[in-house]
């Protein structure tokens, strides 16, 4: 009988000998053999050819001898390692034994101390490796050895290696280092720093999985799992297992933070937690940290989108309306430290005051909005009800907020003085609360108006809340008087232009002609304040938006770059110039007014950098998130961070302009990660903000042919009437076809097969309706479903056929819609696929 190790056992050295294969993973395969020359069971891993050639000979044998060097009674050592005839291999002990993962198998539930042992093992022997240098970067149940009731981490050798020799390499064998059950947000992402925090984090998976059965983000796919890690706060453990002592939960939820300075910095430290918890003894202030964090974890703008709740899988941002309000609020009360500040009413005859109040009224929000104590409505929120009769209570319960600053500027003394007037609305009631301020001060004095303005409301909300309200110092504000009133006048005008840029363009273009003039007489009377250059970019970046012919679109754009570049200039870090250079720059590019491939690669990435430089700045920065949202959905095709950056966006401001476009993005973000219970949350709140938006009843259609929902064929056909009936006339045809196809979806899983093929017959386009012949690719999905592989196959090859650039979407990322067919050498020949 042939040898099947003859091979192997020649170029090994003699005294290794194969005895059989134990397993194969990613990297190694891992053989039973004797060491004669010691007379013991050894077992040998050998790298996968790949693998060596990404890593590199010299360097991976350099770097595993200096890892053989570390001794721990719970790290398993290497014995020795080298090249057998270009095959590279260490040698490890053989453990007599079981993994973690064969004990899970059969106890998916340890006892809690046996848990707490295993992972306080496995943490101190990550504590000595990190202070060698070297990090895992790997720890799940198959690399934890039990032996004589300890725990034994196995393949440092190899995290040593990768680590040093080239890890960045092993991505274009198409290999992720680690395990997506336990990888850590900036290991999964590829764009972080891995460190000693990682391997905290992938510990604390294990651990979790030891207690509850299961580690603590699951999913269908490699992607929706490690897109879970990046945005899905940690399932409760005490929701599956009540006996978990809440110390514990609280030390574990900490090694789980999606940010590595919010972990336990040393895995020394997290052991000590651990020993901690088991008796009862973690600090207050750590036993604090869960009530502090569930409340105020949505005021992390860095890290909003990534977990406010566990409810559901990807709510932070749905929670953002149900979240925790204030001490004293039973259910269903409005937290008083909610508050709306109304836009203050001008008193003058002639409406000549109102950039006045229209600037004191933001600059009040702006203020009050950096206080921690507050959870302040956007002005966006509030703009709304601007100069509209709507009862006090009815704003307050649109807003949920339970507190309403309003007042009203009034010429008086002849029209020299101003007095301004303050107060705060009860908005459960409508009526006011306490006492009301005034004071007067010259109409030439709006700065001073302004701050003593601010002054009155932080008095009155300390009054009113009994909490300090400690205001910040104004940034890069201007002191001169009349290049602040000239800056309030042009965004007045810029607002009156945006108002009739649909209806009036020609009017909207005068407007925004005013507003860019005042803007440079405010450039001039204050030249270090920089504010007013930002703003005659956005003012130029709109005013191009009116413009219907390309070389008038480039015009405006390329005179907003160029303030922007000023802006940048006098402020190189001011994140609200490096968002609209960052937009005009991504706006020229999603138009198409740069010709050259290799020039419009760069202006995409140019664009990008601006727009993350903004964010890192200000994690608040609610334009550059939701502007890098669109970018990486529709042109890096990175679903995990669209779907961040739009929750980013919305947990910012909620009331956004472009709100309705977020909730979608964050519903298509997550309906294509799998992720169906947060994409139908997302859904529901879009279809009830924006009921007329047919983007709202279209998703609820789609979703039915998902897990999320049960079909309803009759609600099928009465959503897709309303997806028509919503839509513009113009696109009507089309979108008639597209909705009757998403029926055919629902129909099929229904169980109503031959009436889903009669629906995909009946919804096919001609040339008129679907000159692009997209609708080919969705019912090419539906054949999918319905296992339809050679008609699924045909007319996905027409739909690539009129549709060539779609290829290699394809090749980046294959949707689920297509995972039945994708192994067939057909489909990967249709798009491309080597």
């Amino acid at each position: 009988m042939t040898d099947p190790f003859a091979e192997l056992n020649a170029a090994l050295p003699p005294h290794y000998i194969i005895d059989r294969e134990l397993g194969r993973g990613g990297m190694a395969l891992v053989y039973l053999a004797r060491d004669t020359r010691h007379e013991r069971f050894v077992a040998l891993k050998t790298l996968r050819p790949e693998i060596a050639i990404a890593l590199g000979r010299e360097r991976f044998l350099r770097e595993i001898k200096l890892a053989a060097r570390l001794q721990h009674p719970n790290i398993l050592p290497v014995y020795d390692s080298g090249d057998a005839g270009g095959t590279l291999y260490y040698v490890m002990p053989f453990v007599e034994g079981e993994s973690l993962r064969d004990r899970l198998d059969r106890e998916p539930q340890l006892p809690v101390d046996d848990a707490l042992q295993i992972a306080r093992e496995v943490a101190e022997a990550l504590a000595y490796a990190h202070e060698h240098d070297v990090v895992h970067r790997d720890i799940k149940p198959e690399n934890i050895m039990l032996s004589g009731g300890h725990a034994i981490v196995a393949d440092f050798g190899i995290a040593r290696a990768v680590s040093a020799a080239g890890g960045d390499k092993l991505t274009q064998t198409g290999l992720a280092i680690g395990t997506p059950a336990y990888m850590p947000p900036e290991q999964a992402s590829g764009s972080g720093q891995v460190d000693r925090r990682s391997d905290i984090y992938s510990l604390a998976c294990v651990l979790y999985e030891t207690l509850a059965g299961q580690p603590p983000f699951t999913g269908p796919t490699a992607q929706a799992i490690m897109a879970r890690h990046s945005l899905d706060a940690v399932p409760r453990l005490k929701i599956v297992r009540d006996a978990i002592p809440d110390d514990l939960e609280v030390v574990i939820e900490r090694a789980l933070e999606k940010v590595p300075a919010d972990r336990y910095q040393t895995s020394g430290e997290f052991a000590k937690a651990l020993t901690a918890a088991s008796t009862g003894t973690v600090s207050r202030v750590t036993a604090a940290r869960r009530h502090t964090r569930r409340q105020l974890a949505w005021r992390s703008p860095r890290t909003a989108g990534i977990g406010l709740g566990a409810i559901a899988l990807i709510a932070g941002a749905w929670l953002l309306f149900g979240r925790h309000r204030g001490s004293g609020a039973g259910a269903g009360a409005l937290a008083l430290n909610r508050v709306a500040v109304l836009y203050f009413s001008d008193e003058s005859r002639d409406s000549s005051l109102r950039y006045l109040t229209d600037g004191f009224t933001e600059a009040l929000i702006d203020q009050l909005s950096a206080i921690r104590a507050l959870d302040v409505i956007s002005r966006n929120g509030v703009a709304p009800f601007r100069g509209r009769d709507v009862p006090r209570d009815s704003i307050a319960r649109a807003l949920e907020a339970g507190t309403l600053v309003e007042g009203e500027v009034e010429p008086v003394g002849g029209g020299t003085r101003a007095r301004v007037t303050i107060r705060l609305v009860d908005g459960a009631s409508g009526a006011d609360v306490g006492r009301r301020q005034s004071f007067e001060l010259p109409i030439g004095a709006p700065l001073a108006m302004r701050d003593s303005l601010v002054s009155q409301a932080a008095v009155l909300l300390r009054e009113r809340l009994g909490v300090e309200v400690r205001l910040r110092e104004e940034r890069s504000e201007t002191k001169s008087v009349e290049a602040w009133s000239l800056v309030q006048q042009a965004q007045n005008s810029q607002k009156n232009a945006v108002a009739a840029a649909v209806a009036n363009p020609a009017g909207a273009a005068t407007l925004y002609t005013r507003a860019d003039s005042l803007l440079a007489q405010a450039e001039q009377a204050d030249q270090s304040w920089v504010q007013p250059i930002v703003l005659r970019a956005r003012v130029a970046y709109l005013r191009s938006r009116l413009e219907q012919v390309p070389r008038e679109q480039d015009k405006w754009l390329t005179i907003g770059l160029g303030h922007a570049e000023r802006a940048l200039r006098a402020e190189p870090q001011n994140p609200d110039a490096l968002e609209m250079r960052g937009t005009i720059r991504f706006y020229r590019f999603s138009r198409g007014l740069e010709p050259d491939a290799a020039a419009a690669d760069k202006l995409l990435a140019a664009a990008q950098t601006d727009l993350e430089a903004a964010t890192r700045i200000n994690p608040r920065q609610v334009g550059a998130w939701n502007t890098l949202s669109y970018l990486y959905y529709y042109q890096r095709r990175d679903l995990v961070e669209a779907n961040r950056a739009a929750q980013s966006a919305y947990q910012a401001d909620a009331y956004l302009a472009s709100a309705d476009a977020i909730l979608y993005r964050l519903f298509v973000t997550s309906y294509d990660l799998e992720l169906f219970e947060p994409a139908a949350d997302w859904c529901d709140k879009g279809r009830r903000r924006f009921p007329n938006n047919p983007q709202f009843a279209q998703c609820q259609l789609m979703l039915m042919s998902t897990k999320a929902t049960d079909p309803d064929v009759d609600r099928a056909w009465r959503l897709a009437g309303d997806a028509v009936r919503l839509s513009p006339e113009r696109g009507r045809p089309f979108t008639q076809s597209l909705e009757q196809i998403f029926v055919g979806w629902v129909l099929t899983r229904a169980g109503l097969p031959d009436s889903a093929r009669h629906v995909l017959e009946r919804a096919k386009g001609n040339a008129d309706v679907d000159p692009q012949k997209e609708l080919l690719g969705y019912e090419a999905v539906g054949r999918v479903m319905l296992g339809d592989k050679e008609e699924a196959l045909r007319l996905l090859g027409e739909y690539l056929i009129a549709n060539p650039k779609h290829r290699e979407g394809f090749r980046k990322s294959v949707h689920w819609w297509w995972r039945p067919i994708q192994d067939d050498p057909r489909f990967k020949a249709l798009i491309g696929a080597r």
